[in-house]
């Protein structure tokens, strides 16, 4: 698998995308607001479910709510199943970030199996179980968010030498210990 990733990453290197279609980023709070986080993550990633179920409710109710900061979710998948995930969160291209929440909420009942089939059986029935009525199948042959997602990782790597996930960018500087909740809010309250 991280062959076939090397080897899309290479590709778009030395032969960039050209895309008629745009895909909206996944943001949450108020895109004018002053404080601006971007959060690589893969939804594989045990930490970044664990960044969602933990973290992520406290920043909403302390500051996304408020209006004080946005958080925009940039793709950086770890392997085939993240990278499939990816494409499903964005099938809808509408910003929202329902059905990647609903993924990490919900990623034990889909990243398991021996093989990335299993996995993309296990997501296709959980999304299929929702109400969010998207085909998975065409999320998964949508060559525009395909490359919107690869776009998202070469980016990271260039512009943040992002390494691992969950990687936390506030306004442009990375921040380091993106799962503790008390170090981040008293660093976003020194912004404000």
């Amino acid at each position: 698998m991280k062959k076939l990733i090397l080897s899309l990453l290479f590709s778009l290197i030395f032969f960039p995308i050209v895309s008629n279609a745009e895909v909206k980023p996944i943001i949450d709070g108020n895109s004018d607001a002053k404080i601006k986080l971007v959060v690589f993550e893969s939804l594989t990633c045990s930490h970044c479910a664990n960044f969602h179920k933990n973290i992520y409710p406290e920043l909403k109710k302390d500051f996304i709510d408020n209006g004080l900061i946005s958080i925009e979710y940039k793709n950086f998948p770890l392997d085939i199943a993240a990278f499939n995930a990816s494409k499903i969160a964005h099938c809808k291209n509408d910003g929202n970030s329902d059905v990647l929440h609903y993924l990490y909420e919900n990623q034990r009942q889909w990243v398991k199996g021996s093989s990335i089939e299993d996995a993309n059986k296990n997501i296709k029935d959980l999304i299929e179980k929702s109400e969010f009525g998207i085909n998975v199948d065409e999320c998964l042959a949508d060559k525009s968010v395909e490359d919107h997602i690869l776009e998202d990782r070469i980016n990271g790597v260039k512009k943040f030498k992002v390494e691992a996930t969950p990687t936390l960018i506030i306004n442009g500087e990375k921040f380091e210990n993106p799962s503790n909740y008390k170090k981040l809010k008293k660093y976003l309250e020194k912004l404000i």
